[in-house]
């Protein structure tokens, strides 16, 4: 069975300075900011890829028994 999962990307109009902030509405912390808005974009993937990732001191401490792997891929 093939599952996905279906993020938005928000992006704020450019501040002051230039800058655009981009966040992912449905991951909170998954938020970054570029120049450009494809920079934003890159940038707010890479965000939602750490907050995404496992914390590896966690991760050692439930028996393997208890874990089922996923694997998410953002395509563009």
């Amino acid at each position: 069975m093939a599952a996905s999962v279906d993020f938005t990307i928000s992006f704020d109009s450019p501040d002051e300075d230039g800058w655009i902030v981009a966040r992912i509405l449905e991951v909170p912390g998954a938020m970054s900011q570029g120049r450009t808005r494809e920079d934003a974009r890159d940038n707010v993937l890479d965000a939602l890829r750490t907050v995404l990732t496992p914390d590896e001191e966690l991760a050692g401490q439930t028996p393997q028994s208890d874990h089922e792997h996923l694997r998410f891929v953002a395509a563009a």
